[in-house]
């Protein structure tokens, strides 16, 4: 199966970019989806360290998630295993798409464009033994992870430009 993958540049040396992606305070002010933002979140940044998340929406809505962190290369790449989760951190179905992966591998690029600009690309793929209906919702859904990294890179852009 191929990965989902998204790629943006932007305006912000790499080092800046690594920061916002691993420094928790920073971290926490720009990731999710367009319209959330993080009512909670603790963070274990190293390998084997696990992350514990909620997302909170319009109306309402509360997504929590959770991660374990893979590899780290500062300041080049990290990845993660992750999954939706309740608020005690036990692994749930996704709260709208109850046949989506479980669990998520995903790996995110940092590559320098010059020295003031950072390529960031995004790699999503079901991990191994998902089920054939997992990997159909994974495929099926390629424009809604378009739509909600692209909101996501929108709120990064955002708290970039604040400085």
């Amino acid at each position: 199966m191929k990965p989902f993958e998204i790629s943006r540049v932007v305006e912000a040396p790499r080092d800046r970019v690594w920061k916002a992606w691993t420094e928790i305070e920073q971290f926490k002010q720009w990731f999710g989806p367009k319209g959330f933002t993080m009512g909670y979140c603790k963070v274990d940044f190293r390998p084997g360290g696990r992350l514990h998340y909620r997302l909170d929406g319009p109306g309402g809505v509360q997504m929590w998630g959770k991660a374990t962190y893979g590899e780290i290369v500062k300041p080049e790449r990290i990845s993660w295993t992750q999954s939706f989760s309740d608020k005690d951190g036990g692994t749930t179905a996704h709260p709208m798409a109850p046949t989506w992966p479980r669990e998520m591998h995903t790996t995110v690029l940092l590559e320098e464009q010059g020295a003031k600009q950072t390529k960031i690309t995004v790699r999503w793929l079901p991990v191994e033994g998902s089920s054939e209906a997992e990997f159909k919702t994974f495929e099926d859904g390629r424009a809604g992870m378009n739509q909600g990294w692209s909101g996501t890179f929108e709120q990064f852009n955002e708290f970039l430009a604040k400085g």
